[in-house]
């Protein structure tokens, strides 16, 4: 029996809450790059970038790019796209932020250049960190102890919801 912290119902809320952050955070932004670290993280980037379209009706243009790292033990990161990301507001989008260290390694690729600023957005947040790294935009942050762990449930695009062992 899997122990539902958010639902799908839930859980899209909060991605939608998040989106309206986002587009407060950064008025008078033309586009924005979501940056999803694979797989749950692109899920998610995919469901934010369908709410700010929605929201925003297009006016918005925002670049999706895949993030790719061993999240056990990190060392090469890879982006699915190269582009120029100078003075450009980057998101990285990840699914649970627990010690801090995957969204610490994933900054190693934006920080090689000069975005004008780099945000993160997690759909659950553990309150200990290892790293110093606290998001920007959080769906839910939860005390839980170093033995349990958060797991975020996707199929295809859509978020099913999270649940803690």
């Amino acid at each position: 029996m899997k122990n539902y912290i958010l639902t799908g119902q839930l859980a899209e809320k909060k991605m939608r809450r998040m989106a309206f952050q986002i587009l407060e955070n950064n008025s008078g932004e033309q586009q924005l790059i979501l940056a999803g670290i694979q797989e749950n993280g692109s899920v998610i980037a995919r469901n934010i970038r369908r709410i700010l379209e929605e929201i925003t009706g297009g006016s918005l243009t925002i670049r999706l790019i895949n993030i790719t790292l061993d999240k056990r033990k990190p060392g090469p990161v890879t982006l699915s796209e190269t582009a120029a990301f100078d003075d450009q507001v980057v998101i990285i989008v990840d699914d649970v932020a627990s010690s801090g260290k995957t969204l610490t390694y994933a900054l190693k690729p934006f920080l090689e250049q000069h975005p004008r600023k780099i945000e993160s957005l997690v759909l659950v947040e553990r309150t200990h960190k290892a790293f110093p790294v606290q998001p920007d935009y959080t769906g839910l942050s939860l005390s839980t102890t170093l033995q349990e762990h958060i797991y975020v449930e996707v199929d295809g695009d859509l978020v099913k919801g999270a649940w803690l062992e």
